[in-house]
C-alpha cells in the first residue's frame, strides 16, 4: 500500500515544513478527535504564490496555488499538530479564500486543486465538505488560503 506521503512524492512534493503564523494565532488547536488547522496561504520554499482570479491568474494558476495552500495544510497536521497522515481519520472540511476580482465566478474551480490533492494524497479519509468565495485580497497578497477540519 502506498503511503500518503508517497502519494505526496508522486504529485512532485515533499512535505515541507510548516510556516509560522504571520499574526497572533497558533496554526493548530485541537478538542478531542477534532483539528482545526489555521489558514494557510499559496505559499512554497520560492515564497508566496501572489496574484488576482480574474485579473492576473487564471483557473488553472489559481488551482495550483490551492494545491500549496493544501500541502501546507497536510504539514501542519504532521508537524504542528503532530499526527502523522495514516492516523488522520477524515478532512472534514476546508474554506477555501480566493483573492478574485468582483465578476471571476470560478472559484470553485480553483478550489478544485486543493481537493483533488487532498483524495489524491488520503484517498476516501480526503473527501470533504467545502466552500469556496472569493475575497477582495488575503494576507500577504496570496492568491489563496484555506483553512480546515480534520478527524484523527
Amino acid at each position: 500500500m502506498t503511503s500518503p506521503i508517497e502519494k505526496l512524492r508522486e504529485y512532485g512534493y515533499e512535505l515541507p515544513a510548516p510556516k509560522a503564523p504571520v499574526a497572533s494565532y497558533v496554526p493548530v488547536t485541537r478538542t478531542g478527535n477534532i483539528l482545526y488547522v489555521s489558514g494557510q496561504i499559496s505559499s512554497n520554499d520560492q515564497g508566496v504564490v501572489t496574484g488576482l482570479l480574474g485579473d492576473t491568474m487564471n483557473v488553472v494558476q489559481g488551482g495550483n496555488a490551492a494545491e500549496l495552500s493544501a500541502l501546507n495544510v497536510l504539514s501542519q497536521i504532521v508537524h504542528s499538530a503532530g499526527i502523522p497522515l495514516e492516523e488522520v481519520k477524515r478532512i472534514l472540511k476546508i474554506t477555501v479564500l480566493v483573492a478574485s476580482t468582483p465578476d471571476f465566478t470560478e472559484q470553485h474551480l480553483v478550489a478544485n486543486g486543493a481537493s483533488n490533492l487532498l483524495v489524491g494524497v488520503l484517498g476516501d479519509k480526503g473527501k470533504h465538505a467545502r466552500a469556496a468565495f472569493g475575497v477582495a485580497a488575503l494576507p500577504l497578497g496570496a492568491a489563496v488560503e484555506i483553512e480546515a477540519v480534520v478527524e484523527v
